[in-house]
């Protein structure tokens, strides 16, 4: 579906979210929209990367490190979301690879980038409600970005 953001927020003024303007685009794609599919991580991206390897089913991925300044996303996790369907990645905190990420037909909007890659140990938990840039971002809710910002819906919306 068509859309732009400002456009969405100006027809669905009580409907949506506006993140922060803290996030950055590196990815390839510099607009999409999607359900929600949510991602808590501690210091490593295992479980970002089994969820990444399933099928997206066109949704877009809001992964939460509390900015922990190490790079969760890189340019080959970017390739596992564009071989298995996602939208777009959200990461409340930070990207690495970027001169090769923004030539994959993926969204993908961090707080900045980080050389050094997250520790692959610990467990992380998908499925659950995350909270950062004055959002709630749930299971399931609706997501939009572009050169604009990043909003989010209950619903679908349509213009």
């Amino acid at each position: 579906m068509p859309f732009e953001t400002s456009d969405l927020c100006d027809k669905y003024d009580n409907q949506v979210q506006v993140l922060e303007p803290l996030f950055h685009s590196y990815g390839g794609k510099i607009k999409c929209s999607g359900k929600i599919a949510t991602c808590k991580i501690i210091d490593n991206n295992a479980e970002l990367i089994k969820l990444l390897k399933s099928d997206g089913k066109g949704r877009v991925c809001v992964v939460d490190v509390n900015a922990k300044y190490v790079a969760v996303v890189g340019d080959k996790l970017m390739g596992f979301a564009a071989e298995n369907n996602w939208q777009g990645i959200l990461v409340n905190g930070y990207v690495r690879d970027i001169q090769n990420t923004k030539k994959i037909d993926v969204g993908l909007w961090a707080l900045g980038t980080c050389p050094k890659k997250a520790i692959e140990v610990n467990s992380g938990e998908c499925g659950v409600s995350l909270r950062f840039g004055g959002v709630e971002f749930c299971e399931g809710d609706w997501f939009y970005g572009d050169l604009d910002g990043i909003i989010t819906a209950k619903n679908e919306l349509y213009m």
